[in-house]
């Protein structure tokens, strides 16, 4: 068969199917074009799912006539500019868009009509192009001083064979709605209404830029529990900034759609990133629960190509380590700043499970969960809470009226200081002790409400970060091998197990080369016991191809550190003096991570008086 060269309209169909998958990633180009021409105010309205009318209007710079014809012709654009050498710097690009294949691709496939006004002009300006046939450029009315309005119909009505992959119109809506939440929250200052089948489903007005407006966009899109558990993300490494907002681990969900990752206010979806997030939150979580999280990375356009994926969804960073251990140390000084502060939901879960008429739902067991804390929202806390009522209505054999310990008592557990009893515990953030309820949940008194502990969570936790305080001031301890394992691997696996020898050494695994392809384990981990030392290297070999990051050690040691606490707490069921509650609750406050066990779940509820009041009719 001969090579012969393909007629130009069925090139721009090719472009256009690696360009415009969906109508989602028609309106993605068109308000990126927007974004780049300086708009403040994107308005989008679709019908059919985006198939049938997309139309895209903002108040940016406008078109002239003469720019007209160009925008809507392959690779012509106005984002990429030649250096005094005359040579095009593709690993500098500050715009959003800079192929200039949007438009002529939407125009390959569809009806589209663009009508300008420039700014300063006094007249508007339109052009059609009908499945890549352009017409003439003629004058037109125009309702706004300046900018444009690009109406695309009948979308992919040139190339029916990709009708047929497309979704039903509601999934096509719903992945629209999610391009403008993606856009809207990287450029707070702009506003956005989008309008679905003449119905307006999100108007979000211009925000102030900076944090706190920043804060306001993602409250209105990710919601108020969002805004009222988020912590301030904003750190600078060797140039590389990473701000944001990231949610409390109690305040998680069952999928990583509530990830939200932007790089020079490009939404991405990368696997770097997601890594680093996972590696963050790795302590705090269990696998199957994801963070809420809204990080947005801020470095030199040389640092980052984004012209790696046709719809530029995919970035490569030139030092990926450095933007890696940017986003875990970030997230984890912010974790950590947050002491043991647990989200609001926690109460407010409690709380409507015991509103009256609530069908009651299966009570809390300790364990990991395949739901999750965060999908209690059927009241399983309430459940528990609820059959503790009655036994707040008498006097429990295990109240303690004052704080009084013992002469000579010991604390909850060597090495814990009591407070001295002049002080007046109701003032700590986690109040006094006042009951123990089944042997299992501490009452706590404070100034202005109520607190339920966990027990055995709590102390879970309290042992975790003390073993994890430990592995950190000091070397892993090791155990040699009786016999030496050789583990084979593919040459450039070895290569890169071998180059991290050192920090896994550090991680209690000591590894030397054994020939080409092949790396020889001398000791492990003592606290992994007897383990696969072959299925260990090659987890790692497989997580340094991926991530650049030994993961499977560290999680091993860290799922080892989480089960050794979890034996090794107090149980429920112990019954707890005065003094042992108080220690326990002065700990909590004292250590990083406590408002959550190692699974994720609450260690504590938080019930304000004011709360409890109206849940009881008295405000």
């Amino acid at each position: 068969m001969r090579i012969h060269r393909l007629p130009p309209e069925t090139v721009n169909r090719i472009a256009a199917g690696e360009v415009v998958e969906r109508p989602a990633s028609a309106i993605k180009e068109l308000v990126e074009n927007a974004l780049d021409a300086g708009a403040r105010q994107i308005e989008v309205q679709v019908e059919g799912g985006g198939l049938t009318r997309i139309l895209v209007a903002d108040d940016g710079f406008g078109l002239s006539p003469e720019e007209l014809l160009l925008a809507v012709e392959r690779h012509a654009t106005s984002k990429l500019l030649p250096d005094d050498a005359g040579d095009y710097d593709l690993l500098r690009i500050a715009t959003l868009g800079f192929r200039g294949e949007a438009l002529p691709s939407i125009g390959s496939v569809a009806r589209l009509s663009i009508t300008s006004r420039a700014r300063g002009a006094t007249d508007a300006h339109a052009l059609r192009v009908d499945g890549g046939a352009m017409g003439q450029v003629s004058p037109a009315a125009f309702p706004g001083p300046h900018g444009a309005r690009v109406e695309v119909r009948d979308l992919f009505y040139a190339t029916p064979a990709r009708l047929k992959f497309m979704k039903s119109e509601r999934a096509e809506a719903m992945a629209i709605a999610e391009e403008i939440k993606r856009q809207a929250m990287a450029h707070e200052a702009v506003s956005f209404s989008l309008e679905i089948d003449g119905r307006k489903v999100l108007r979000l007005p211009a925000e102030p830029e900076g944090d706190v407006g920043r804060l306001a966009r993602l409250s209105a899109i990710m919601g108020r529990e969002f805004s009222e558990n988020a912590l301030l993300i904003d750190h600078v490494r060797e140039g590389v900034r990473l701000s944001g907002y990231a949610g409390l681990p109690t305040l998680n969900r069952g999928n990583a759609a509530h990830q939200y990752l932007f790089v020079n206010g490009r939404p991405v979806r990368d696997r770097l990133l997601q890594g680093a997030l996972r590696g963050a939150y790795a302590d705090f979580l269990a696998r199957d629960r994801h963070p809420l999280t809204a990080l947005f990375l801020e470095l030199d356009p040389a640092l980052v190509d984004v012209n790696v994926h046709p719809a530029k969804a995919e970035v490569r960073f030139r030092d990926p380590a450095l933007v890696r251990g940017l986003i875990v140390g970030g997230l984890r000084h912010a974790l950590a700043g947050a002491g043991h502060r647990a989200s609001t939901t926690v109460a407010a879960d409690a709380l409507q499970g015991l509103r009256p008429g609530m069908t009651p739902a299966p009570a809390y067991r300790p364990g990991p969960s395949a739901q999750g804390f965060s999908s209690w929202s059927g009241g399983g806390w309430g459940q528990a809470l609820a059959q503790a009522i009655p036994g707040l209505s008498e006097t429990s054999a295990r109240h303690e009226p004052t704080y009084e310990p013992a002469p000579g008592a010991s604390g909850f557990a060597e090495g814990d200081q009591v407070p001295a009893p002049t002080l007046d515990l109701v003032d700590y953030p986690l109040g006094a002790a006042r009951a123990q309820v089944h042997e299992t949940y501490i009452v706590a008194q404070t100034r202005d409400g109520v607190v339920i502990v966990d027990q055995h969570a709590a102390h879970e936790r309290l042992v975790y970060e003390k073993m994890k305080a430990e592995m950190a001031v000091g070397a892993v301890a090791r155990q040699a091998l009786l016999i030496p394992e050789v583990v084979e691997l593919d040459p450039a696996e070895a290569e890169r197990v071998v180059a991290r020898a050192e920090e896994l050494a550090a991680l209690g695994l000591i590894i030397e080369p054994f020939g080409a392809g092949a790396v020889l384990v001398r000791e492990t981990p003592a606290l992994l016991g007897t383990t696969d030392a072959a299925g260990l290297v090659r987890d790692i070999a497989d997580d340094l191809a991926e991530t650049d990051q030994a993961l499977a050690l560290k999680e091993r040691l860290a799922e080892v550190c989480s089960t050794m606490a979890c034996h090794g707490s107090v149980r429920a069921g112990r019954r707890l003096t005065a003094q042992e509650m108080n220690a326990l609750l002065r700990q909590m406050e004292a250590t990083p991570h406590s408002g959550q066990c190692n699974h994720g779940r609450p260690t504590y509820v938080e019930l304000k008086l004011a709360d409890i009041e109206r849940l009881f009719g008295r405000r």
